[in-house]
């Protein structure tokens, strides 16, 4: 498998990137790979590097966006931060990706048993994770709302949060990011959430129905 191209980038659709995506995962699943020369692919993207995604996923150990959906050098860009929230700089990174190096799909990434996850939902204060944390509140309070009755500790609230989190960072690209928003609604992006177990291996993808757009 050789390192993206400036053309095969320029024929990339988001309904393409998105499907090289799935198909990488199940590889990842099936516990096969695609046959790549890593030295090759470090020649190939020395002068340039046209990613065809950009992927916003946790910085928990297990969830490595190049491994989980089986790609080489130079072929996605990937941010990590807790919880995969949203911030300026990641908007800022995302604006780069997919306005001036021409990436042509979005996706959201959290995951099952997510340390993050977990400690917003517990209230956990500590230096400045407690502000990290704080970005978690509204995917709470919408999972609060739809289960009243259940505990914030139960597992089946945080998995719920874990997800809902994903959506709500998705809106809040679209809200924060009049850049993204029009490439989005011109169709020159697309926009995912994925949900990934560490059980299994295994993505689910999420209909990208968003807040504001449904």
């Amino acid at each position: 498998m050789k390192a993206h191209t400036a053309e095969t980038q320029a024929t990339m659709t988001p309904a393409k990137a998105l499907e090289i995506l799935q198909e990488g995962n199940q590889r990842f699943v099936s516990n096969l790979k695609v046959n790549r020369n890593l030295l090759e692919q470090v020649n190939a993207t020395k002068d340039g590097q046209f990613p065809f995604a950009i992927v916003l996923s946790c910085i928990d150990s297990r969830t490595s966006a190049e491994l989980i959906f089986d790609q080489g050098l130079g072929d996605i860009f990937s941010v990590r931060i807790a919880g995969n929230v949203l911030n300026k700089d990641i908007l800022g990174s995302m604006e780069f990706a997919c306005k001036l190096a021409g990436s042509k799909q979005i996706v959201v990434l959290g995951h099952s048993k997510c340390g993050a996850i977990k400690g917003a939902c517990a209230g956990v204060k500590i230096g400045n994770l407690s502000g990290l944390l704080e970005k978690i509140d509204p995917a709470i309070g919408d999972v609060a709302s739809e289960m009243p009755d259940v505990d914030h500790s139960d597992p089946e609230f945080i998995r719920a949060v874990e997800k809902r989190n994903v959506i709500t960072t998705m809106d809040l690209i679209l809200q924060e990011s009049p850049v993204l928003k029009e490439l989005y609604e011109n169709g020159e992006i697309g926009m995912t959430g994925g949900y990934y177990d560490v059980d299994t291996g295994e993505v689910t993808f999420m209909k990208a129905v968003l807040g504001e757009q449904s």
